[in-house]
């Protein structure tokens, strides 16, 4: 197929937008991919949708390879099925809510897993049925509060969501793997560098979940590598090392003593010190303090939400995704100040765990906090604190939360070394989501024998979309992008930059052999287009290969290159042959 860039539906920029942020952004917005028509809302040029459908053709094959069926259900859909899943409220502001002319409520789909469940239940009754997979290439919704960096976070983006349905957890787990390889699969024909990492299922549920990240200094999710071992994680997954516990007996007695303007950790520590006061015979450190941030959890439906302490060590800062996943489906927020005025006892900068338990506040402490610790914390009281209270002596937490900070350094989990921190973008989520939906939709199917019993789900999602942006986010230089040859939107970028009518004639045969061949072909036939500007616009629009009839086509040879590689002057009868050979190797 050739297409002509004389009569191509775009126009190129040579001016970063306005709004655009990262590589990606900028790039796909000035090469002419997409549109910007609202925040969050991008349309889709004909260059951007021959990717994204190519993106889409790698996609439908691994996943119809593992035996999945593809189907597609509507993406506006009424408020009843998210009602019995309780999603019409766990997911909070990001659901687009609308009413139709009828006052009824709907919703624009941010994920399908009710109209797959219902589908399921409605069509299937026997064991024998199972297993099935079924997915769908479909426009999703979210009322994002922040969409940034063009299509990588959008209002409206596409995904591929999948859904597996067993009788059992070995055909679960057998499914989740069955998608897993899939997942490789499709990644590395794309050619993205990435990371598979341990994660939270949020407001999707289940229990194991795995999260593929693209690695990107752009990238707005945090991870963790073990430096000596295959660990990887989302920071939100990290599951701190636990403090090593100690003898409670023969620690010394608690006490409080006069703080004067010491209401932060940093001026507490520096009192410490010049009292002369000793953790373990050396100077008091940041670590040896113990800090307490204010809360407000709120459960799904409830009416009030509930105060509740979380300790930190105070080396640590609350790391409020972390916080966030550890109370999901609930949503967290920090205490305003009606909370304090409503609280006298809440004294700032001196709040501890004794007197939130004597005002039956729930109080929640990092993993590090574990019995015979001995801390320096607040008395409650204004410029006091308490020195030398222990855990399981002077005060008992009512559980353990994920809620600080993860350092470079950090240890790694089973002697894996230590943690190194990095940045991605999330490419892909998978998830064992167990029986979940199939319970709350009172999924009951006959098993081997007659027995009715309740299959479990798998759900497993890519986001589209998003590997287009972060195609280019990896895949791009200073002069443009360059895309792999499994999603470029054309293989060969053929330019006519010799007015002379023999070049042109002869650069008009070289894209019709190309195609003859099977190649998709990108003409630039412009007539009065400077060969300065086709040979920027080539490179921005960065189809993996090119073929330039400039100057040297007066001595028979073409030019051949490789986008961001090597440049190769060819006889003009070999030009198409080699082109071919480059993009099948």
């Amino acid at each position: 197929m050739i297409t002509r860039l004389s009569t191509l539906f775009l126009r190129t920029l040579r001016e970063d937008p306005a709004d655009a942020e990262v590589p990606s952004h900028k790039l796909l917005v000035r090469a002419g991919y997409i549109r910007r028509v609202a925040p969050g809302i991008y349309s889709w040029l004909p260059l951007g949708l021959r990717t994204l459908r190519k993106i889409e053709t790698v996609v439908r094959e691994e996943m119809d390879g593992i035996g999945a069926q593809e189907l597609l259900f509507p993406a506006l859909l009424p408020r009843e099925p998210y009602e019995t899943s309780q999603r019409w409220t766990e997911y909070g502001n990001s659901l687009l809510r609308l009413k139709d002319r009828k006052g009824a409520d709907m919703l624009l789909g941010p994920t399908h897993e009710e109209m797959f469940t219902t589908a399921v239940k409605d069509l299937y009754s026997s064991y024998k049925d199972f297993p099935v997979t079924l997915y769908q290439v479909q426009t999703k919704y979210r009322d994002e509060e922040r969409p940034r960096a063009g299509i990588l976070r959008g209002r409206e983006f596409v995904m591929k969501d999948s859904y597996s349905f067993d009788m059992d957890d070995e055909g679960l787990d057998a499914s989740y793997q069955a998608h897993r390889a899939a997942y490789q699969r499709i990644f590395d024909r794309l050619g993205l560098e990435y990371v598979i990492c341990a994660a939270t299922s949020g407001a999707m549920g289940g229990s194991a979940s795995e999260e593929f990240l693209a690695i990107s200094p752009n990238g707005e999710d945090t991870f963790v590598r073990a430096t000596e071992g295959a660990y990887a994680a989302n920071v939100e997954a990290v599951v701190t090392q636990p403090g090593t516990e100690r003898e409670i007996e023969g620690q010394p007695e608690a006490r409080v003593c006069e703080t004067p303007d010491a209401p932060t950790m940093d001026t507490l520590v520096a009192w410490a010190r010049e009292e002369g006061l000793t953790i373990d015979g050396r100077e008091v450190q940041l670590e040896d303090t113990l800090k307490c941030l204010m809360v407000r959890v709120t459960q799904p439906g409830a009416e009030e939400a509930e105060l509740t302490g979380i300790l930190l060590p105070g080396d640590r800062e609350a790391d409020m995704k972390r916080l966030e996943a550890s109370f999901e489906p609930a949503t967290v927020e920090l205490a305003t100040e009606e909370d304090f005025k409503k609280n006298p006892f809440l004294v700032k900068g001196y709040i501890g765990p004794k007197g939130l338990a004597a005002n039956d506040v729930r109080v929640l402490a990092d993993p590090r906090v574990v019995s015979g610790t001995r801390w320096i914390t607040g008395a409650d009281e204004k410029n006091r604190h308490i020195v030398n209270l222990v855990c399981g002596r002077d005060f008992t937490p009512d559980g353990f939360v994920e809620a600080a900070q993860i350092k470079e350094g950090d240890p790694a989990p089973a002697g894996q070394g230590t943690l190194t921190l990095e940045r991605g973008i999330e490419i892909g989520h998978i998830f064992q989501l167990g029986r979940k939906y199939t319970e709350a939709f009172d999924v009951q199917i006959l098993d081997g024998n007659g027995k009715r019993s309740v299959p479990t789900m798998g759900s497993y999602g890519i986001g589209v979309s998003r590997v287009m942006a972060v195609l280019a986010e990896q895949m791009h230089d200073e002069k443009g992008l360059r895309w792999p040859v499994e999603v470029a939107p054309y293989q060969v970028h053929v330019v006519a930059a010799n007015k002379d009518a023999e070049a042109i004639a002869a650069a008009e045969k070289l894209a019709e052999e190309l195609s003859a061949a099977g190649i998709d072909v990108l003409f630039d036939d412009r007539p009065k287009v400077s060969p300065g500007v086709k040979f920027k616009d080539a490179e921005l629009l960065g189809m993996p290969f090119a073929a330039v009839l400039g100057r040297g086509y007066a001595q028979g040879v073409i030019e051949v290159r490789r986008r961001g590689g090597e440049t190769v002057e060819v006889p003009a009868a070999e030009a198409a042959q080699t082109l071919v050979e480059w993009v099948r190797a």
